[in-house]
């Protein structure tokens, strides 16, 4: 049996009777005084969310990944299908289940938002089932997204061609996922998003507030070199901020070919973006996420700037709903 799988919440059932016993475990649960949905609640989720964890998830990073989903599905109702591969060594091939339900209250009584989790176990032997299983377990006519998290290789995880086909998303994080995920030809590269991108909002917003104060043609002109300085702990959304920076300065009108350079920070939690021009404009903005404030000075030609911007990143569930809805 997989660590991650022991690891993780939920009453053992057999994976043939998951329906049936996630119908018991909402009542018992109103049995016992919990929080629980009535009957035309149950079938309320919103969405169906794959979550995979990989064989370098460690069993305290999959509680972790657990709980974000979690939080996630306490604002989007969500039918959570965690999948749970075992080591290829181990000697176990039988794929097994676990079920587990939380309701969530608002700030009144009819305010309940519920999400149910299955949990699947599998060995590689079973992997030609999996998907089979993964279809019956899915609520039918809502969107899948699915969540790879920590997966090792590229290649091994393509063949899971189901999720990657029928997911409207297909999210991975670029702190968490081997070189060259986000480059490798998916089935549906355009339904793949970051999540180190999506954590990156706040960031992208405050950046792109300033910088369209000013014509596309006075950021474009004379574009020499984008360089980026991040902190060791930041290096997936250094480089996401360094690609956001390119392709819209390449939309703005600047020549491809200017010099794209990351830089690594000696403060950890250090984040800054310069734009060097042949002409006298430049940009320089840099600040550290746990002051929570960042300068900015810019000369594009017209007049100079100086001022403070906010800085953060999204909340892992809030980067959840950015990577899936837009």
């Amino acid at each position: 049996m997989s660590a991650v799988f022991q690891t993780l919440p939920g009453q053992e059932v057999p994976v043939g009777e998951i329906d049936t016993h996630l119908a018991r475990l909402w009542t018992d649960a109103a049995d016992h005084g919990r929080p629980a949905p009535r009957r035309d609640e149950m079938t309320a989720s919103q969405i169906n969310l794959v979550l995979h964890l990989g064989f370098g998830t460690t069993p305290d990073d999959a509680t972790v990944q657990f709980r974000h989903a979690a939080s996630f599905a306490s604002r989007y109702p969500s039918r959570v299908v965690v999948l749970c591969p075992h080591n290829p060594d181990a000697p176990e091939h039988e794929m097994r289940a676990k079920i587990y339900g939380e309701c969530f209250l608002g700030r009144t009584p009819e305010d309940k938002r519920c999400c149910e989790f299955v949990l699947l176990s599998y060995p590689f032997a079973a992997r030609q089932y999996l998907e089979s299983q993964v279809s019956i377990c899915l609520t039918p006519d809502l969107p899948v997204y699915y969540w790879a998290h920590r997966f090792v290789d590229c290649g091994h995880m393509a063949d899971y061609h189901y999720l990657l086909t029928k997911a409207r998303r297909f999210l991975l994080d670029g702190a968490a996922a081997p070189a060259g995920a986000l480059d490798y030809p998916w089935p549906r590269p355009e339904a793949v998003r970051d999540l180190a991108y999506a954590r990156l909002l706040p960031v992208r917003q405050a950046l792109g507030q300033f910088l369209a104060r000013h014509t596309p043609a006075q950021l474009a002109a004379g574009l020499r070199e984008v360089v980026v300085s991040h902190g060791a702990p930041l290096a997936a959304e250094g480089s996401a901020l360094l690609r956001w920076v390119a392709e819209r300065l390449i939309a703005c009108g600047a020549a491809p070919g200017f010099a794209r350079t990351t830089i690594l920070a000696k403060d950890a939690d250090a984040l800054a973006l310069q734009l060097h021009y042949d002409s006298p404009s430049d940009f320089i903005w840099s600040g550290h996420l746990a002051g929570g404030t960042a300068c900015l000075a810019a000369d594009f030609g017209d007049n100079s700037s100086r001022l403070t911007t906010p800085i953060s990143l999204l909340p892992p569930e809030a980067a959840l709903a950015d990577a899936m809805f837009f």
